[in-house]
């Protein structure tokens, strides 16, 4: 559904934004995602914003948080490397 446009101030979106045409790349790439990707690239986000409000945070919920941020990590880890195994490039099959 097209944004309406704000009170004052210029439009939200161009014509062509609004007829559904002229979207941005960035936008046409998170639609092309499955909603299973685009729900885990969200927690990864909500994950790394709260990192940066760590310190503030009470212990116990730090200490988890911590925790989970390690393991995500080395999940990270791991899908690196599967990535770098299933991009190598494989002799051909005789």
């Amino acid at each position: 559904m097209p944004v309406p446009e704000p009170e004052a101030g210029r439009p939200a979106g161009s014509g062509e934004e609004w007829l559904g045409r002229n979207r941005s790349t960035k936008r046409r790439l998170w639609e092309k995602l499955n909603p299973l990707s685009r729900k885990q690239i969200r927690v990864i986000a909500e994950a790394l914003a709260l990192q940066q409000t760590h310190a503030q945070l009470p212990e116990p919920l730090r200490a988890r948080l911590s925790a989970t941020l390690n393991e995500l990590d080395r999940l990270v880890t791991r899908i690196r490397a599967l990535l770098a195994e299933v991009t190598r490039p494989t002799p051909p099959r005789t």
